[in-house]
């Protein structure tokens, strides 16, 4: 009968920069080997396979034997390797010449490693804009795939897509391949029969099409439950046997054999778009909940089939609107991206060219996408991956430093718009810090990299509604009314899984940015539960504008920010300064002080301060008062007495951060927490700890008060723990 359909499957494998290592293990062990052994007893069916970077460098440290199957596979022909961005960062997320840059490095690495040439690539999260042709041909990619949705969103419809069409930017040619959602959905959860089935009609109607499946491989035995259906209850080799017995009218193919042999379908312009889901979470949640209420209510009505395509959702870059604190990371992504561009074009002295090179590695890790958007799995909302981006942001910075400058101990302030919200920040750095003010935004310190650790104590998150909290509430009703019918939990609101208890009880948004330097007048007397659930607040300072002035010597860097504002009925004004010294560059000193008060009112002024990244719920983690006593762990809701100090240590991370205070100060501390969705079901996640020093006073008889707070970062173990790491690796 001879070839009627070809069938291309593309497996796309990736875990995140910065990930834990036991789920690197974990999906090895469960997915990445069991699949290839798999297809190994098919010599016959050839496969596509992408490998993100992060994911590559650990196979080929932990389990080089990965690797030589691989290139064993990929000399026989059964395996296409394809390319990418080197650590699996979304294009739009990066600047151009990074786009190149890391497709370039990843295919020279992919070259020494296997020996096969690349010519495709993995477009991550299918996020797609047209300016993108140019970018991957000039990083010297034939091909790519994305879904079939953005075509669909093109106008072509779905008879037209099997195959592959050329789009063109600037004069350069691509090859897009449309990536079948029938297959993505039906491949490994659906009896492979049908499947068949699906291809046999579309062969019959059809002939000689391409239909390409691309998907994740963790889907195969690493999600949950996948592992026994896809290995052990045989899902893999029935669906092997049944392509290799069709074989007479099905030909399992890769992408360039595709290309070489079968003509492009046509032209086509591909609109800005990701999948479908993608689009929806980069809506607002006010958005999303509006746009699945309408989808729910048309679903049944005649002709919505038709109009679906041109449901589109949001636009990718919005994420970036819709949370801040990913605006920040961006931010200071191309803060670095710029400064080592600007280096490179300048030139350096051929010493410094390794320098430069462990750098750019350094922040190509920083660009990985996970973290830079939330959607189903946790991304933005774990820790541990923003941890990772600012340990490698803070690495290539801090190489970039040591280019630029020659002095064991400097110090330099910096004044710009460095967040891009058309206002100016100020950076003050040292060797051994770097510490971010924004006096347009409440006058907050929202970023604060500590060299010797590799971490930003401010990469925090705030809580904030997310459209799937309605689902908590929903199923928790509903499972305690269950319960009291004595249903199975199990089976109730389609087994909606709660990885803590009680996570309905803990949904909690904040009004403030958990920042540090955050100015509170409170209520005299206020408590801890009160200020906890963002109540007590008699002041107008949090969010205000601060005017700002800067002092330079050779010791030392100063900003002065001051605000006239309210406390109540009353006018007051404060002036916070804010001060790095050459002989202290490892703390900052902050001095407040507050004048035009009124005679004989109690006030009660506080200074929030966050710590992010400090993990809770160890031993190894806690709060320390002025004896050096230990005073409970990092999720501790503390109320203390009068006392002129307060320590944070995290042993793993080898960092004590501490406040200092010139005037003794009651001090709460509480958990910022969040509730978001994992693979695993819904979580409670520990995102920094606030401390609250604050003051119950009246004024003098000249209107004023004042106190200086030394915030002070002693990373002694963590360069010590780096230190013999390195002699341990040869480094």
């Amino acid at each position: 009968m001879g070839c009627r359909l070809r069938l291309v499957l593309v497996i796309h494998n990736h875990q995140p920069v910065g990930n834990f290592e036991g789920v690197f293990e974990e999906s090895y062990q469960n997915s990445y080997q069991p699949f290839l052994d798999g297809l190994s007893e098919y010599p016959d069916i050839p496969f596509s396979l992408h490998t993100s970077g992060s994911l590559m460098e650990w196979l080929v440290d932990a389990h080089p034997e990965y690797i030589d199957r691989v290139r064993g596979l990929a000399e026989s022909g059964q395996v296409e390797i394809l390319g990418g961005p080197f650590y699996e960062p979304i294009l739009a997320g990066i600047p151009r010449c990074d786009r190149i840059g890391q497709i370039t490095a990843y295919s020279d690495y992919l070259k020494k490693l296997f020996g096969t040439p690349v010519r495709g690539m993995w477009v991550p999260e299918r996020v797609w804009e047209q300016s993108f042709v140019s970018d991957l041909v000039d990083a010297g990619m034939e091909f790519t795939l994305l879904d079939d949705s953005h075509f669909s969103a093109a106008g072509v419809r779905a008879e037209k897509m099997h195959g592959y069409y050329l789009s063109e930017d600037e004069g350069r040619l691509l090859k897009i391949f449309p990536d079948n959602e029938t297959l993505r959905y039906q491949i490994p959860f659906t009896d492979p029969v049908q499947t068949i089935h699906y291809l046999k009609e579309i062969a019959d109607h059809h002939p000689h099409s391409v239909v390409v499946f691309g998907d994740d491989g963790e889907k195969f035995g690493a999600w949950p439950g996948t592992f026994d259906h896809v290995y052990r209850d045989g899902w893999l080799k029935k669906f092997l046997d049944l392509l290799r017995q069709n074989s007479d009218w099905l030909k399992v193919t890769t992408l360039s054999e595709s290309v070489d042999t079968v003509s492009p379908l046509g032209s086509c312009y591909l609109p800005d778009a990701s999948y479908r889901e993608m689009n929806e979470w980069a809506l607002s949640s006010e958005r999303q909940l509006e746009l699945a209420e309408l989808k729910e209510k048309f679903a049944e009505t005649e002709g919505f089939d038709r109009l679906k395509p041109y449901l589109r959702g949001g636009f990718w870059r919005n994420f970036r609107v819709k949370y801040a604190e990913l605006n920040e990371m961006y931010t200071r992504m191309l803060q670095v991206s710029n400064r080592l561009q600007s280096l490179e074009e300048t030139g350096v002295d051929a010493e410094d060219l390794p320098t430069l090179h462990e750098a750019r590695t350094e922040l190509y890790r920083a660009q990985c996408n996970c973290p830079y958007w939330h959607g189903a799995f946790g991304g933005l909302y774990l820790p541990h991956l923003r941890n990772a981006i600012y340990k490698h942001l803070i690495s290539a910075d801090t190489l970039l430093e040591k280019i630029t400058h020659r002095d064991a101990s400097w110090l330099e302030v910096e004044v710009a718009d460095f967040n891009l919200d058309a206002r100016k920040e100020v950076r003050l750095a040292s060797n051994r810090l770097v510490a971010y003010l924004a006096p347009a935004q409440g006058g907050h310190l929202y970023e604060l990299d500590v060299r010797g650790a590799k971490h930003n104590l401010l990469a925090t998150l705030d809580r904030r509604p997310e459209p799937y909290h309605d689902i908590i509430r929903q199923a928790a009703i509903e499972q305690k009314e269950g319960a009291e019918n004595g249903e199975d939990i199990g089976k109730i609101h389609n087994a909606v899984r709660f990885k803590q208890p009680g996570l309905e009880k803990k949904l909690q948004y904040d009004h403030t940015p958990r920042k540090s330097l955050v100015d509170h007048f409170f209520q005299p007397g206020v408590d801890l539960e009160t200020v906890i659930q963002g109540g007590g607040e008699v002041g107008d300072f949090v969010h205000g504008v601060y005017l700002s002035s800067l002092k330079r010597t050779d010791e030392d860097c100063e900003v002065r920010m001051i605000r006239k504002g309210y406390v109540g009925p009353y006018e007051i004004e404060l002036t916070k300064t804010v001060c790095l010294t050459k002989n202290a560059s490892g703390s900052l000193e902050i001095h407040y002080e507050l004048s035009h008060l009124p005679a004989e009112v109690p006030l009660n002024f506080g200074v929030e301060f966050n710590f992010a990244g400090m993990a809770a719920g160890a031993s190894d983690r806690y709060y320390y008062n002025h004896l050096g006593k230990q005073l409970g762990q990092l999720e501790s809701k503390l109320d203390l007495e009068k006392t002129d100090r307060i320590g944070l240590v995290d042993e793993w991370l080898g960092l004590d951060a501490a406040l200092d205070l010139s005037s003794p100060a009651s001090i709460w501390t509480f958990p910022i927490e969040t509730i978001s969705q994992s693979e695993g079901g819904y979580e409670l996640v520990h995102q920094s700890s606030v401390v609250i020093p604050h003051w119950e006073f009246v004024a003098d008889e000249n209107g004023r008060w004042s106190v200086t707070i030394t915030l002070s970062m002693d990373t002694s173990v963590a360069q010590a723990k780096a230190l013999s790491e390195a002699a341990a690796s040869g480094a």
